[in-house]
């Protein structure tokens, strides 16, 4: 599971993501509402902790500008405000939970975890298609064809990023971010492990090089969706 937090209060946000990653979730950071809105619209996020007061974009308007571009992530808001007025405007603008400073962390991680079961309940798992290599995100399967590929957690990380943006040129920089966590330090070399991983995995051509720019997903000649269908 992949969470998001907006919040411009930076020793409260490295607190949250801490003890978020010690519940075993990956944890991205921003302080910014802008940067926020932008983070979540392209992002693969299963989960938004949105700060009402930020600078750039206030969470009101991260919150509706996502929900008018159909996003449908849940959103759990923060606010150092108190009052039903707050907590309507809120709710009007689409979030799912609304939280008050100061507040329990243990309630805090209850929420997040009520939202995410909520979420896993609301419909199919989400399926992402390139050519006949097919990516169930939620089920944390791949297969090619009719044959299922057996990956690691980290694998299949690293080519779900790729996949939510199929045909265009994904960083490492981007990569390292959604897949490891945001305070990872250590050697971005260490994707190119996992992309030649990938490669003997899924089939070499569909992970292209984009020299000094990234790794590109494709779909190869033939390899259209119902390719291998019935062997």
């Amino acid at each position: 599971m992949r969470l998001l937090i907006v919040e411009d209060e930076k020793r409260l946000a490295l607190s949250l993501a801490r003890g978020l990653t010690a519940e075993g979730y990956a944890v991205d950071v921003v302080h910014d509402g802008l940067e926020g809105l932008h983070r979540a619209a392209e992002g693969a996020y299963d989960l938004v902790v949105l700060d009402i007061m930020l600078p750039g974009m206030n969470g009101y308007r991260v919150c509706a500008a996502l929900r008018a571009a159909g996003n449908e992530v849940p959103i759990l808001m923060l606010t150092a405000k108190d009052g039903e007025y707050d907590e309507a405007e809120g709710l009007d603008t689409g979030a799912d939970d609304y939280l008050t400073k100061p507040f329990s962390y243990v309630v805090l991680v209850a929420r997040v975890k009520a939202l995410l079961r909520r979420r896993g309940r609301g419909g199919a798992s989400p399926v992402l298609l390139v050519g006949d290599l097919r990516v169930e995100t939620a089920a944390r399967r791949v297969f090619r064809g009719e044959s299922e590929v057996s990956l690691t957690a980290k694998e299949f990380a690293v080519l779900e990023q790729l996949a939510v943006r199929a045909g265009e040129v994904v960083s490492k920089a981007q990569i390292l971010e959604h897949v490891w966590d945001f305070a990872y330090d250590g050697d971005p070399n260490i994707i190119e492990v996992y992309i030649s991983a990938l490669r003997r995995k899924v089939g070499a051509p569909r992970i292209q090089t984009v020299r000094g720019a990234g790794y590109r997903l494709v779909a190869p000649p033939g390899a259209g969706p119902d390719a291998g269908a019935g062997r």
